[in-house]
């Protein structure tokens, strides 16, 4: 940091099990990732190149290995995933991963209709090659899943082998998590936590009042992904009670005698 503060919410050091920021790179250029690295690096503990945006970005090998050289692991989005799933190339998939030396994959079944045991069995198959991250939840505002199905489906995943679960969000932050005004489900969050630790559980929140809720949760080492990079600053402000929406949350509990 540039100066010193007192009263500041201790952020766990990289590499971190909790307090991950998940940066989303919808199509960057080498120079823009090299910009994003120098200003954010220090704050981005992975980033996904969202849903099946590496099929079509120009040098994509260089890109990863920017990403590489400054630390960051990269993880290409679950609909890629899904979509070589329905075309029957699961193998395909796999060589995908090892020629671009990927080290983390994500398994969703957002846009894809799956039986959840072959879910688990891909999660299972993934996990012996990569780290494997599983996203929860559905992309189809309509599809309403209940809390109790919520828990299952992210025990069962993390029982299968993956490293952690995804909130489903998508990049806009109005389905899964979050009704389509970007309001948090608030009950299905609080009764998620009573069953699965929120340190496995990785937030897809988008929005600012969507990581302002979550911080104010959970504190500053929360979880979150599907970060802009233009905004990963912003959000390590908002965890550190640097920001106009949660200046007081820290220091209040401070004078309360609680820990920050």
């Amino acid at each position: 940091m540039n100066y010193t503060l007192k009263s500041i919410p201790e952020r766990e050091a990289k590499p971190r099990e909790r307090g991950f920021t998940m940066a989303m790179d919808k199509g960057l250029s080498i120079r823009e990732v090299e910009d994003f690295l120098e200003v954010a690096g220090e704050y981005v503990d992975i980033v996904k190149l969202g849903w099946a945006t590496s099929y079509v970005t120009p040098n994509l090998t260089r890109k990863l290995e920017v990403y590489r050289a400054a630390g960051i692991p990269t993880y290409f989005g679950g609909t890629l995933f899904e979509a070589f799933i329905a075309r029957n190339q699961f193998d395909d998939y796999r060589r995908v991963l090892d020629k671009y030396e990927m080290t983390f994959a994500e398994v969703s079944d957002g846009s894809l209709e799956m039986p959840h045991e072959a879910k688990c069995e891909y999660i299972a198959k993934l996990s012996e090659q990569v780290t494997v991250l599983s996203e929860v939840g559905s992309k189809d505002a309509e599809k309403i899943i209940p809390p109790y199905m919520w828990i299952r489906l992210m025990k069962a995943e993390l029982e299968a082998g993956a490293w952690k679960v995804i909130g489903e969000a998508r990049e806009g932050g109005n389905v899964g998590l979050f009704r389509s005004t970007g309001e948090v489900r608030s009950g299905l969050v609080e009764e998620i936590l009573t069953q699965v630790p929120f340190e496995k559980i990785l937030w897809e929140a988008p929005q600012k009042a969507q990581q302002v809720w979550f911080i104010k949760l959970l504190g500053a080492n929360v979880n979150l992904g599907n970060i802009a990079p233009s905004e990963v600053i912003p959000l390590e402000t908002i965890r550190l009670g640097l920001r106009g929406d949660t200046f007081d949350h820290f220091l209040n509990m401070e004078k309360n005698g609680l820990q920050i």
